[in-house]
């Protein structure tokens, strides 16, 4: 009896080992899938995932879907694909200051249409974006202290946005097809000259020198072709004065009586 209860005892406690084990397995499990650096929390009431300094390379894929603050500022993020926030239907704000994006497809914002209020895309290595980028955003966006081509595209961008308050004076032109442009703010720019003008009438005279060479072309053929049919008749003109008188005059009665 006493090797029975021993037993017993043993076994229940074994067990209930067992399924703490278990329990602590399945509550924190979502926390090791998160990236070195990052962990999840409450701050004044909003759900906030922060990554900031976590030498991220890319936007993380296990964020929680109830998170309203994002916060991945100060990584090395270069790239930001289609639907890379997709998962995030109440993200209030989105944090990608001081990275390295180069590039943003149409469609990376795709589902944060209704709910999220600030984007913030400060400090990155923009040069150039579609403004589809931005379609049916509504949140204010900071694309300030970024290395922008002054063009067309960056007009119909800053027309497509709501910038943050105060932070247009930072978008300044670091390449430009006008070398006095360059170091100075966009807005500054743009109250002087129409890029999207310019462009078209580029794109205009464009057109007009391709359909100009194409004419060109028609002509030179034409005039080709008259000409090679004209040595054509002269070298047959030639040929006929070159025969004997008898023999013309025989092709020229053949040829009369085959007219007849």
């Amino acid at each position: 009896m006493p090797l029975v209860d021993w037993y017993l005892r043993h076994s229940v406690t074994m067990w209930l080992l067992l399924q703490s084990f278990v329990l602590m397995t399945f509550c924190f499990h979502p926390a090791t899938t998160f990236p070195k650096g990052c962990y999840h929390a409450e701050e004044d009431g909003y759900k906030t995932f922060r990554c900031s300094k976590a030498q991220l390379t890319e936007v993380p894929k296990d964020i929680p879907n109830d998170t309203n603050k994002l916060y991945l500022d100060f990584n090395q993020i270069a790239f930001l694909p289609v639907d890379a926030f997709r998962n995030l239907p109440v993200l209030l704000e989105l944090d990608l200051s001081h990275n390295a994006i180069v590039r943003i497809e149409s469609g990376a914002f795709r589902g944060l249409s209704e709910h999220l209020h600030s984007l913030d895309l400060s400090s990155n290595k923009l040069v150039s974006v579609n403004k589809d980028v931005f379609s049916n955003l509504k949140a204010k966006v900071n694309l300030s202290s970024n290395p922008w081509l002054c063009d067309c595209r960056l007009q119909e961008l800053i027309r497509t946005v709501d910038l943050v308050a105060g932070s247009s004076g930072s978008i300044v032109c670091d390449s430009s097809t006008k070398e006095e442009h360059i170091g100075k703010p966009f807005l500054q720019v743009v109250t002087d000259m129409d890029f999207c003008s310019v462009y078209k009438k580029t794109t205009d005279i464009a057109m007009l020198v391709t359909m100009f060479g194409w004419f060109a072309m028609v002509i030179s053929y034409l005039v080709y072709y008259v000409r090679q049919n004209q040595e054509d008749a002269r070298r047959h003109l030639e040929y006929l004065k070159s025969l004997p008188s008898k023999q013309r005059k025989s092709e020229e009665s053949s040829t009369i009586s085959t007219v007849v």
